[in-house]
């Protein structure tokens, strides 16, 4: 008969042939450095969107507000991350980091907005 060992801490393990770890401690470890490997990405854009959203709502001074692509690059805000989007009647596309929104102006202008609670 071979010896089974910890997938996590490679001890003999006791007991019940089919046991994979020696202990709760163990396999509760396992698996959550395998789950954390898998949501490396989700955790990296949500990252990006959470620091999004926090530059927009520092910046959002009043009901709408207008700045620069510049000052918000200087913010470290990346325009590719975006939750939602939003087409008004007249053709502009609003991009949103979850209730806060911009728009790009034609002079290289950004609106600020933020979303009115809709519930």
């Amino acid at each position: 008969m071979t010896l089974k060992r910890c997938q996590e801490c490679e001890r003999e393990i006791l007991g019940r042939t089919d046991k994979k770890y020696c202990s709760d401690m163990c396999r509760n470890n396992y698996n959550n450095r395998e789950r954390s490997k898998e949501h490396q990405i989700v955790r990296q854009i949500n990252c990006m969107l959470l620091r999004n959203r926090k530059i927009l709502s520092r910046l959002l001074t009043s009901k709408v507000s207008k700045i620069s692509r510049n000052k918000l690059m200087e913010q470290g805000f990346h325009f590719g991350y975006c939750t939602s989007t939003y087409t008004t009647r007249k053709g502009e596309t609003y991009l949103f980091c979850y209730e806060y929104g911009f728009l790009e102006l034609a002079d290289g202008q950004f609106c600020l907005v933020k979303r009115a609670e809709q519930y």
